[in-house]
C-alpha cells in the first residue's frame, strides 16, 4: 500500500532560495518656495499650461458675448459708432485735416488699433483680480491670465479689422504693398496692451486705486494719441509736439493707419515707439514675475 502520510518529496532538479525584494529606491528631495526676486519669462512653463491658456480665452470670449442680443456684432458697433460720432464733430465741424483721405476712413483706420490697444490693456490690467478664486486654489503661470485677456482683444482686432476691409472698399482706398508692415505692427499694439496692462494687474492687486484709474488712463490717453488726427511732423516744435512723441502710441496708430491706407510710414515715430514698447514690456513683465508670487495672498 502507499503511504498517504509521507512527505512530498522534494522537486527534482536544482533549487535556489527565493529572491528578496529590492529595497525601494530613494526619491530626490524636491523643495517647492517662492522664487524671489526678478526673473525672466519661462517660456517652458507657459507652453506646459498652453491648453489652460487656451481655454481661459475660450472661456472670456463666451463670457464676453454671452446672454448679449447683439453678440459678436458689438465688436463692429463700437468702432462705427465712434466714427460716426468723431466724423460729425472732428471732420465737419471742426474741419480737421485727414490727409486728403475721406475723414470717416481716417478716423475708423485710427480707431481700430487704438480700441485693439485700449481693450488689451483695460482687460489684462483688470484680469488677475477678476481670477481671484482661480489663483487662490490651484497653481499655473499666473502670466497666463493678463495674456488670455489679450487673446480676447485680438478676437475682437480681427472681427473689427473686417469693418475696416468694407470701409476701405466703399471708398475705394487700394491698400500697397506697404500693408504687409500693418503685421507686425499689429504685433508691437498687443505688446503694448499687454505691457502696460500686465504691469497694472501686478499694481492693481497690491494697490486696489488702480483698478479705477484704468478707465480714466484710457480715456485720457486717446485723447493723447493722434487716433483722429494727425500726428505731429518730425520737424515740430514745442511741449504738445514732445508730449506725442513721447507717448509710445503714436507711431504704432499712425504706422499702422500709413500702411493701410497707403500714407507715408513715420519711420523715426514708429522706431521710437517700438522702443519703448519693448523697454516698458521687459520692466513690466520682470516686475510681474516678481511679485505673482504673493497674488494668493494679497488677493
Amino acid at each position: 500500500m502507499l503511504r498517504t502520510d509521507a512527505p512530498d518529496a522534494p522537486p527534482a532538479g536544482p533549487t535556489r532560495e527565493p529572491a528578496e525584494p529590492d529595497a525601494p529606491a530613494e526619491l530626490p528631495l524636491t523643495r517647492i518656495g517662492p522664487g524671489g526676486g526678478w526673473r525672466l519669462l519661462d517660456f517652458r512653463e507657459l507652453w506646459r499650461f498652453r491648453e489652460l491658456l487656451g481655454f481661459l480665452v475660450w472661456r472670456d470670449v463666451k463670457v464676453r458675448y454671452k446672454q448679449t442680443v447683439l453678440g459678436v456684432g458689438w465688436v463692429v458697433l463700437q468702432p462705427v459708432l465712434m466714427m460716426a460720432v468723431f466724423t460729425v464733430f472732428f471732420g465737419r465741424l471742426a474741419g480737421m485735416s485727414s490727409a486728403g483721405l475721406p475723414y470717416p476712413l481716417f478716423a475708423l483706420a485710427g480707431l481700430v488699433p487704438w480700441m485693439f490697444f485700449a481693450s488689451a490693456m483695460g482687460g489684462a490690467g483688470n484680469s488677475v483680480l477678476g481670477a481671484e478664486r482661480l489663483v487662490t486654489k490651484i497653481y499655473f503661470p499666473r502670466l497666463a491670465i493678463p495674456i488670455a485677456a489679450v487673446g480676447v482683444s485680438t478676437v475682437d482686432f480681427c472681427v473689427a479689422l473686417g469693418v475696416l476691409a468694407v470701409l476701405m472698399a466703399w471708398f475705394g482706398a487700394v491698400p500697397g504693398a506697404a500693408l504687409l508692415l500693418a503685421v507686425p505692427i499689429a504685433l508691437l499694439i498687443g505688446l503694448a496692451g499687454l505691457a502696460f496692462g500686465t504691469g497694472l494687474a501686478a499694481l492693481s492687486v497690491r494697490y486696489r486705486d488702480f483698478r479705477y484709474v484704468i478707465p480714466f488712463l484710457i480715456q485720457f490717453w486717446m485723447f493723447a494719441t493722434p487716433t483722429v488726427y494727425m500726428q505731429p511732423p518730425a520737424d515740430a516744435t514745442g511741449v504738445m509736439a514732445w508730449l506725442m512723441w513721447a507717448n509710445p502710441l503714436t507711431g504704432l496708430i499712425g504706422g499702422f493707419r500709413a500702411a493701410c491706407l497707403g500714407l507715408p510710414i513715420p519711420w523715426e515715430q514708429l522706431a521710437l515707439s517700438a522702443t519703448v514698447v519693448f523697454g516698458v514690456a521687459v520692466l513690466a513683465l520682470a516686475y510681474f514675475r516678481r511679485v505673482e508670487d504673493d497674488f494668493a495672498d494679497l488677493i
